[in-house]
């Protein structure tokens, strides 16, 4: 399995977090469906003004091979400042009294 981290630097871009909800809403869905995807985890970093995702993938190569949603690139003016591949050691999903993990989050709740 793959990890990949890509984050965007929003300064002077004219969006924050809050902002770049609604693209969460309206693109969430689109993600569900892409093969290879396990898990795809949109992240923000109000204070310095970083937003971003963690995706992790069966292998790079799906990663690779995937056609993959609209980009928030598009949206936010340029292409993100931090993008890594990295090795996914372990995967464990913790004892939670929620009914699922997809759904959770500022940006899906708001839409629920």
């Amino acid at each position: 399995m793959k990890a990949l981290i890509a984050w965007w630097d929003l300064t002077g871009s004219g969006h924050d977090a809050e902002s770049l909800r609604d693209f969460v809403r309206t693109e969430a869905g689109n993600w569900e469906r892409i093969p290879g995807l396990l898990l795809k985890t949109w992240v923000s970093d109000p204070e310095h003004h970083r937003w971003g995702a963690v995706m992790i993938w069966e292998s790079e190569e799906a990663a690779r091979a995937a056609d993959l949603p609209r980009s928030a690139a598009e949206l936010i003016g340029g292409p993100c400042v931090f993008r890594e591949w990295f090795e996914v050691e372990a995967l464990v999903e913790g004892a939670h009294g929620l009914p699922a993990l997809g759904g959770l989050g500022p940006a899906l709740e708001a839409a629920g």
